[in-house]
């Protein structure tokens, strides 16, 4: 009788992790259920509905017509396409570069001077204003006839600027209205990493007669390499996607001067009607990004840590 007893309680106690981890799967897949839904009908079927109709001719009114990878073949001898990428690579180069330096910069005062919530927060601010607000209010400041900054520049001596209006000037004027609302928010990211750094770190070597410069090359960097990274990736794919800052501001010119490829893609799908276009367009900046936050990843080592 004993044996018989131990047995069963053996048997009802192997069942009762497996019952658990099955109500806990259950209870999982209801709070995950919304995020899910939201997942599937607002990203994977557009996604395969856009990779569909990129093998299509189709407009806003009738029916897909199938041709096969003629987009992609219109595509590679598109010199807009091209010249769009262009844009759009010197424009993730210059607010990725000037983005980081100062976000990195802002981290480290933050970490090290700024011990005031007051004072992060006010870096934090130009984050929350929504993008289109941003963008129109350096377009008023930058304007060539009332911008104040024009006027400060003539007032200085130097002849005025034609930021929005100008070949050289539109990107890198894109670039730094972008800079300047997004690098607080990076920078918070980074000052969150930097205080995951162990402090006796610093404190041997600061023993070993390390000074700010060498601290800094040789520990601070190598240790925030992975939020670094992480930083870098979110960016990268952030950059990629700028639009609505080009859209208020120059609309893509001067003479395709900023038409990023975000741009080109909206013209090609609501202004020329070209849908199946547009979508092998979205398919390959797709495929793009996802190369580049790969070989981010690969090559950067965003994955490891020097604490390991």
């Amino acid at each position: 009788m004993k044996t018989a007893a131990a047995q069963h309680s053996t048997r009802v106690a192997a069942r009762t992790p497996k019952r658990r981890r099955a109500t806990d799967l259950r209870t999982a897949l209801i709070f995950i259920a919304p995020a899910l839904v939201g997942l599937i009908a607002f990203y994977l079927v557009p996604t395969i509905r856009g990779l569909y109709l990129s093998f299509t001719e189709y407009g806003l009114f009738g029916d897909p017509i199938w041709v096969g990878l003629e987009n992609y073949t219109k595509l590679f001898a598109d010199k807009l396409f091209w010249n769009a990428m262009a844009v759009t690579g010197e424009y993730v180069v210059l607010n990725i570069a000037f983005q980081t330096v100062f976000a990195l910069g802002l981290a480290l005062l933050m970490y090290h001077v700024a011990k005031s919530t007051l004072i992060r927060g006010i870096i934090l601010l130009p984050y929350l204003i929504a993008n289109v607000v941003v963008a129109l209010l350096w377009f008023w400041m930058l304007d060539y006839q009332i911008g104040i900054v024009n006027q400060v520049i003539e007032w200085m001596g130097l002849p005025r600027i034609a930021f929005f209006g100008n070949e050289t000037w539109a990107i890198p004027t894109i670039a730094f209205v972008n800079v300047w609302r997004h690098m607080g928010y990076t920078a918070l990211l980074l000052f969150a990493g930097l205080q995951a750094i162990p402090r006796h770190v610093y404190e041997v070597a600061a023993l070993d007669g390390a000074g700010p410069w060498k601290t800094f090359w040789k520990i601070t960097l190598p240790l925030l390499r992975p939020i670094l990274v992480l930083v870098l990736v979110v960016t990268v794919i952030g950059s990629f996607q700028i639009f609505d800052t080009v859209a208020v501001t120059t609309g893509g010119g001067p003479v395709n001067a900023s038409r990023v490829i975000q741009m080109y893609i909206f013209d090609k799908a609501f202004t020329e009607q070209e849908f199946g276009y547009a979508s092998a367009l979205a398919s390959v900046l797709f495929v793009v990004i996802g190369i580049v936050a790969f070989l981010q990843m690969k090559f950067l080592r965003g994955n490891e840590s020097e604490l390991d």
